[in-house]
Order: C-alpha cells, then structure tokens, then sequence
C-alpha cells in the first residue's frame, strides 16, 4: 500500500479517529505536518489507495448484484455485471453526429456481438473531476486554465457537479463536489505552484474520488497539465488499468506542451501518456499552441459531453471469467460515410475490495 500524503494541519480527536481507521491499510505509519497556508476548511489531501475499499455494509453499486465473502482481513464483493454501460461520442470527419438511433449502433465483445438492452441520447448530468496541474511550471498559465475551466462548467448541464483538484507532488481536493461555480472558482484559485508532477496519483485518487462521492453514474476528469509526471508511485500502465477496473471515468486530457520547458523527448513522452489516459477511457487529448486556445478547447469538451450516447447490454461471458474484456462499437448509417465512435477500449468484470470499517478509498478529512 501507499503511505497517506503529507496532511494539512490536524488538531482534532475525530478526524485522528477517522484517519486512524482508514490507515489500516498502509504500510507505513500516518504523520501529520505543517504544510503551506491554505483554508482547512476546504482543503483535503487526495491519496491513492492500489485497492479501491468499500465497507462491507456500504450500498452497492446500483448496475450490479452481488455476495460477499470473506477474504483475509477485508472481504472481496462478487458480482454480476447487469449492464455494460458505454458513453459513445460519434463523429463523421470532424463533426457530431446527433441524429443515430439504437439500430444504426453494433456493440462487440472480445469479438463477439451484443444485445444492445438500454440506448439513450440526452443530455445527461455529469460528475467531473477537475484535476489540475499545480507544479511549479504552472504558475504563469493557471489563471487562463482556471477562467477556461470554468467557461466549460458554465457550457455544461446546469445538474452537473464538479470538485476540483490541484496537484504537484501531492493532490489536495480544494473544492469537495458542488454545481455553486464561485465555490469552483475559489478551489481552482489556491494556487501554490511548486514541486513535481505526480500526475498519475492525482488520477487515480480522483477517479476513486468519483466511484466513492459522485451522484452521476456518468464521470468524466478533466486533467490539465504541462508536463510529463515524474513524481507518481503509479506507472502510466498501472493507473490505465486501475480506472479500467474501477469502470471509471471518461479522461479529457489537456497537454500544455509548449514552451522551452520540456526537452522533445519529455514532450513525446508526456503526450503519449495523455493520449493513452484518454484514448483508453473513451476521451481525448488536446494539445493546444498556446493558452489562448485553452478556452475553445473547453468549449469542444463541453459539446463532447453533452452529446454523447448511451448505450448499455448484458455481457455473454460469465462474470466468474476473469481478465480484461476488449469492447468495440461501430456505427453505420444511411448516406454517410464512415463513422468513427469513440468510447473506453472495455473493462473488467471485477469491482472493488472492502475492508472492514473502511471509509472512502484515499480520502481522509478532518
């Protein structure tokens, strides 16, 4: 397990009575230590957990049913998956495609082809992640990062919610879930741009953020960042694989790659990781010229979300059969060429461990 982030300061019995608990199970020992001013009422530290918990007597998810047995010292929920759920962006050339019903879609599972059960296409509220770049590097872009972040909420569905989350070495929530934009705008305003890029633990801890907290079934992260991460206990294929076994978020990744920051083979790698972040989870990756063109960026990101399809089936493989499931949709139709959907590359038939008396993975409050 990972050790907990360096905490903001901590001073009362009921948040060491709920921190002691959830650092059961780390390795090593919880500390508390003066950290840069910031309000204590809003900021919380963002720490990755490689097992996502669930208490035992925590609802379930609502798309599965499932048992529970025990295992060790925690307790392992089997389930059958009721519903693949995949949010679809279709495109012919450049352009959304708005018009498609259920039959113009074909859904396939390690090759082998589904039952459509459930299609929708509306706009549907959205929890998101706003997972922003706080490393030194930043410090002179984040104040057009943050307006253009904000323009995207303000183009989103008004039943959105969003927190936000600024990062360098360490992630802190700087705003918990809220759709009041002047409480996203004092989050995204604590700007402390300095250390490292941990970016993959910024990642996953949110993405485990959304499957915990969100009330949308539909969860997106918006990362933004200008540089390659070099601070992560995760590897870029650890974290793509740990939101594909949580069915995690779609990620929309933003890469500030300009400037004489970054060496060619830093840019190359840090695109790479954007571009795979994002391709696997059913998003993309932008990479903007300058931080002018952030702002329409958003805006391109917002019409994404708001008109995607929904499509759900049931698997024909059984739930008991381990292993990553490849998922593939096409989309054809009348008088068109041909189309390009975009969705997650597919999931694991597996949710989440719970230790008892668990709280929320990776998150501790005071």
């Amino acid at each position: 397990m990972l050790a907990p982030a360096i905490m903001r300061p901590c001073n009362n019995a009921l948040f060491a009575l709920i921190f002691a608990a959830f650092s059961v199970g780390f390795a090593s020992p919880a500390h508390c230590q003066q950290a840069p001013s910031a309000p204590p009422s809003q900021q919380v530290p963002l720490t990755v957990d490689r097992d996502p918990v669930r208490s035992p007597d925590a609802e379930a998810p609502s798309t599965t049913n499932g048992t529970m047995r025990k295992q060790g010292e925690g307790y392992v929920l089997h389930t059958d998956v009721e519903e693949v759920v995949l949010n679809c962006t279709v495109l012919d050339g450049n352009k959304l495609v708005q018009d498609l019903k259920r039959d113009n879609f074909e859904i396939f599972e390690d090759g082998v082809k589904q039952t459509i059960i459930s299609f929708q296409h509306t706009d549907l509220p959205v929890s998101i992640g706003l997972v922003v770049d706080n490393s030194g590097s930043m410090s002179r872009k984040r104040p057009a990062v943050n307006k253009s972040t904000l323009d995207l909420i303000q183009a989103s569905n008004p039943d959105d919610e969003a927190f936000v989350v600024n990062f360098s070495d360490e992630a802190f929530i700087d705003q918990e879930f809220t759709s009041n934009i002047n409480k996203l705008r004092d989050g995204l305003s604590h700007i402390e741009s300095h250390g490292g890029t941990a970016l993959y633990d910024a990642v996953v801890a949110s993405a485990d953020k959304l499957v915990a907290d969100a009330r949308h079934p539909k969860q997106v992260l918006i990362l933004i960042t200008d540089g390659e991460d070099n601070a992560s206990s995760l590897n870029l294929e650890q974290t793509i694989r740990r939101v594909q076994q949580l069915s995690g978020p779609v990620i929309y990744s933003i890469g500030l790659l300009f400037g004489d920051e970054m060496s060619h083979a830093e840019v190359r790698h840090a695109r790479r990781a954007l571009e795979m972040l994002s391709t696997e989870t059913g998003g993309i990756a932008y990479f903007p010229k300058s931080v002018e063109q952030v702002d329409q960026i958003a805006a391109e990101v917002a019409r994404d979300i708001r008109n995607q399809y929904t499509l759900g089936y049931h698997s024909t493989k059984p739930t008991t059969e381990p292993g990553f499931r490849r998922v593939q949709v096409n989309a054809t139709a009348k008088g068109m060429g041909k189309l390009t959907v975009r969705t997650r590359t597919g999931y694991f038939p597996v949710v989440r461990v719970a230790k008892p008396g668990a709280g929320t993975a990776g998150m501790d409050k005071r």
